[in-house]
């Protein structure tokens, strides 16, 4: 019997070393080309972890933590204005171990909003990955000095700009006028004052619109023809352009390019932990983080990621923005619910408003 026993354990000991071991993976919840083939498949090689991506966008990846209350994923990619509101009404995000990151490596600037805009109890939940901005696409040929937002209210381009009748125009008109907009969002009084005189500078600046658009590809045909010389629009529209006709670029305003970010946070059950805080030091690497770049045309956190952008993407970022310039973009942060109904009364009357002729003209006809 002893012989018989000894026999099955040798043989179950066989049988189990023989087995493969499980493979370690991230789960990682994210937007459709933030995790590139060849990045992924770079950290295997390196760490022997394998990513499973899921590509979602910021609501359905609220849905699918709200549904497991934070589980299924090590790793999530949200837009940083999408997680403090969420954060403290479900619990779906473990605060960031600044410990376990290269902080070194991130553009601190970027570093620093996104740790204000996610926090939550004293403790932050977030840190940044890819970024995008609006600004002006200028026809250097008819508008060699526009400069700043309040360009789309200059005579100078009667009849020559466009810009859409959505918030980041009030809110990048509120920066040209010297006056932070963001800094008013826990006081909606004041908030609606002043969106209150920006929608009357629209409004009184009406005549100047060629139209207010409302297709990105549209703008750009109106651009291309030379029907619009100075536009609102994101920098990589601006940057499509200039590599068709080198008049026309994007430009960072002067009070600041509006910025979105995009970021890492860890889910409130994440499994794997340990291997999300190594993807996320991996991917803003400068030289993996410039592989992104170069295949998406987005910038991304990683300080020193430029100085491995192919030629063509690189010229955008440098002529667009200087140090100071990113520096100076105003990150979006959460939106107080309150405040949407405010913009959505100052847009729709200035979509109302049947101003067709200047204010001094209509003053001498009174």
């Amino acid at each position: 019997m002893k012989k018989l026993t000894f026999l099955c354990l040798a043989v179950s000991l066989v049988v189990a070393f023989s087995l493969p071991c499980a493979a370690e993976t991230l789960e990682l919840l994210t937007w459709e080309g933030y995790a590139p083939k060849a990045l992924m498949d770079k950290f295997e090689q390196e760490t022997g972890i394998t990513v499973k991506p899921t590509y979602s966008n910021n609501e359905e990846m609220i849905a699918k933590l709200r549904a497991t209350r934070g589980a299924g994923f090590d790793l999530a990619q949200p837009s940083q204005d999408r997680i403090a509101s969420v954060q403290e009404k479900f619990k779906l995000y473990q605060p960031i171990d600044y410990s376990k990151v290269d902080t070194a490596q991130i553009v601190p600037s970027m570093l620093k909003a996104v740790k204000k805009n996610t926090l939550v109890g004293g403790k932050s939940y977030a840190l940044p990955h890819i970024y995008g901005t609006s600004g002006l696409i200028v026809n250097r040929k008819f508008a060699p000095e526009a400069a700043d937002y309040s360009d789309l209210l200059n005579p100078a381009y009667n009849g020559r700009i466009s810009y859409r009748l959505k918030r980041p125009t009030l809110i990048g008109v509120a920066f040209s006028m010297h006056q932070d907009p963001f800094a008013l969002y826990g006081n909606p009084d004041r908030y609606q004052k002043l969106m209150e005189q920006v929608g009357q500078k629209l409004i009184d600046g009406k005549y100047l619109v060629k139209n207010y658009w409302t297709n990105g590809d549209a703008l750009l045909q109106s651009m291309r023809s030379g029907e619009v010389y100075v536009a609102m629009a994101w920098d990589n529209g601006g940057w499509k352009l200039h590599a068709e006709n080198s008049d026309i670029d994007f430009v960072a305003p002067k009070s600041g390019a509006l910025g979105w970010i995009d970021t890492f946070a860890i889910p409130a059950k994440a499994k794997n932990v340990s291997a999300a805080y190594k993807w996320i030091n991996f991917m803003l690497k400068p030289e993996n983080a410039a592989v992104f770049t170069n295949a998406e045309k987005y910038g991304t956190a990683s300080a020193g990621a430029i100085e491995f952008y192919d030629p063509e993407v690189k010229s955008n970022f440098q002529r667009s923005f200087s140090q100071a310039d990113i520096d100076n973009i105003k990150w979006y942060p959460p939106v107080p619910a309150k405040l949407e109904s405010i913009e959505g009364l100052i847009l729709d009357k200035v979509k109302a408003s049947n101003e067709s002729v200047p204010a001094s003209e209509r003053n001498k006809s009174e």
